[in-house]
């Protein structure tokens, strides 16, 4: 099975889009805030850290998701959505055989989404893979774990017989 959410990157360029418009038209409208201070150079730094705020917390968020487990093999990656194709400082990929999970579970937080993997080494040591999955479908998400039970049952059955 093959998913990702790439049709979620033009809605992150249309939210950054956004926060940076937001950003220019209440710099420029000072007044609406004067309740909070009437010195600009605070009411400037207050606008300045909040959008900064937002706008990290929706890099964050705003990841590319690939999932594919067709043949022998399970490669999953995430990548940020902007500025991936020439730069790939937030990409984590992890490639196993199907036999090395061992198991998985959803982390829903208020926001944020995601999904940890657990893989058995070539050692027998287990480790833990962790993917946001926030921006992909409920749908694709439901798949996923379709996919990945029936491994973990295949897996169970190879086990004891």
């Amino acid at each position: 099975m093959r998913t990702n959410n790439i049709k979620v990157k033009n809605l992150i360029i249309s939210v950054y889009f956004i926060l940076i418009v937001l950003a220019i038209v209440s710099a420029v409208m000072f007044r609406m805030f004067s309740p909070i201070s009437n010195d600009p150079l605070v009411v400037f730094f207050i606008i300045t850290i909040s959008f900064a705020i937002l706008f990290f917390i929706v890099h964050f968020i705003a990841k590319y998701f690939e999932y594919d487990s067709d043949g022998m093999m399970v490669v999953i990656t995430n990548k940020g959505l902007l500025l991936s194709d020439r730069f790939n400082y937030r990409e984590h990929s992890v490639e196993f055989k199907k036999e090395d999970l061992k198991g998985f579970k959803y982390n829903k937080y208020f926001v944020y989404t995601s999904l940890v993997l657990l893989i058995q080494d070539k050692s027998g040591a287990s480790r833990k893979e962790r993917f946001n999955v926030t921006l992909v479908s409920k749908k694709k998400r439901k798949y996923i774990k379709q996919s990945l039970n029936k491994m973990i049952k295949n897996n169970r059955n190879l086990a004891t017989s």
